[in-house]
């Protein structure tokens, strides 16, 4: 793919994509600022916050495949647009909830509205770049998660202050609609302003439209011709199997972290306001480290030890984390561990598509996703069951390190018997 071309479409599309999954992000993980004050309110204690966190990925886990395969059918502008209307309007519901069973439900449906997003992104970036370059794309695009929690951090310590009490409603309350008025906008935006492939895409010219056509219709047949799975084989497979369960861990880990951190930092005795900055700063760093590392795994074109690596490492800084008790060794313990699972994801999911195209990837991506995924449940309630039976995180964490430690371990076994390298872009 000619450079010009390249740089013009990831301008185009990737501060777009990234905003929306932003504001996805957000709306996924706001429970764990909202818990502060929400926990108390409705009475739920650490065992049942895990466990309502975590059943989003219940919801997502049932709806992703279908989910994902729609999007192929019907095309990525209106299926998009769907899924972030309908859960702009259930995260927006969570304000409502009363106790733990209506907690339960909400986001449970959240997590159904959300499946196929991102998969769908996933999918979708497959239309528009060849498989070399596909770790820089996707770390670029994934760095809309450490950017919404670095700085929805300290926005939702602040709404949360500012609003409390405001027309009879708790600040947590106020947390959840506020922020899901965004993905409401962006999902309207998506119907009248993405495009859905390159062959309609009126702002490239006939040239650049005709040769990324081609380079894209080359990387799929190359891709076909070496693997030659379909879809009903993709769901099937024991390497987009064993790839769902490297993603098992990693998620217990980036959910881990990601849903209790809030309640971790205010126990070192901060301020609401305090734990929203001290809270954004794992992700700061991650920001910046994610994208260096998937951009050295495009440039050295080797993906195994680019996922197993940050998750040696993250085991390690879990571990650290969990057994230490001063806040500050403990907060770089815990960045250092947000730094390396955040890392593994972009290259991670350079892996299925090297191997899967059209209706398989669809569906194998959204396998993966959604088996994957459900480690975001299994590390919430974890986390939030030790912490009711001990009174502390320490052996929690101790828990996620060795989910990563499998996750690494179980991607270099895969890289042994042929997880592809991708072919280097022309």
């Amino acid at each position: 793919m000619d450079d010009l071309v390249s740089r013009k479409v990831l301008w185009r599309l990737m501060p777009f994509l990234m905003l929306c999954y932003f504001v996805a992000y957000l709306d996924r993980v706001n429970v764990g600022f909202a818990a502060l004050t929400m926990n108390r309110d409705l009475g739920l204690s650490p065992a049942v916050y895990g466990f309502g966190a975590g059943i989003f990925f219940l919801g997502y886990f049932l709806f992703e495949v279908p989910s994902n395969l729609i999007l192929e059918r019907v095309g990525a502008r209106r299926w998009i647009a769907r899924i972030m209307i309908t859960w702009a309007l259930i995260s927006a519901s969570t304000a409502f909830v009363v106790g733990e069973w209506s907690f339960y439900l909400v986001r449970f449906l959240l997590g159904a509205a959300e499946a196929g997003f991102f998969p769908g992104i996933i999918l979708y970036l497959t239309y528009w770049f060849p498989a070399a370059q596909r770790a820089k794309v996707v770390g670029t695009f994934m760095m809309a998660i450490p950017i919404s929690s670095a700085i929805g951090s300290p926005l939702s310590a602040w709404i949360m202050a500012a609003t409390d009490g405001a027309w009879g409603l708790a600040g947590w309350q106020w947390l959840y609609l506020i922020e899901a008025a965004p993905s409401l906008l962006l999902g309207l935006a998506v119907f009248a302003a993405l495009t859905d492939r390159p062959e309609v895409a009126d702002w490239l010219s006939a040239d650049e439209r005709a040769g990324l056509v081609a380079r894209i219709a080359r990387d799929r047949r190359e891709t076909l011709a070496r693997h030659k799975i379909g879809l009903r084989a993709a769901l099937v497979h024991p390497r987009v199997l064993g790839l769902a369960l490297v993603y098992f861990g990693i998620s217990t880990g980036l959910y881990g972290i990601g849903l209790w951190l809030p309640q971790i930092v205010k126990g070192f005795g901060l301020s609401t306001m305090e734990t929203g900055f001290v809270t954004a700063i794992p992700y700061v760093v991650t920001a910046i480290g994610m994208v260096a590392w998937s951009r050295h795994s495009d440039r050295t074109l080797e993906r195994t030890w680019h996922v197993a690596i940050p998750a040696f490492v993250g085991a390690l800084a879990f571990l650290a984390a969990g057994a230490v008790t001063a806040p500050v060794p403990a907060m770089i313990a815990l960045t250092v561990a947000a730094l390396c699972v955040f890392s593994a994801l972009p290259t991670f999911w350079t892996l299925p598509t090297a191997f899967l195209t059209g209706s398989a990837a669809a569906g194998g991506i959204a396998l993966i996703n959604a088996i994957g995924g459900l480690g975001g449940f299994v590390g919430p309630y974890l986390i939030g069951w030790i912490k009711d039976a001990t009174g502390q995180f320490g052996l929690a964490l101790t828990a996620i390190a060795g989910f990563l430690l499998a996750s690494g371990l179980l991607t270099l076994l895969l890289g042994r018997v042929g997880v592809a390298r991708p072919a280097p872009a022309e």
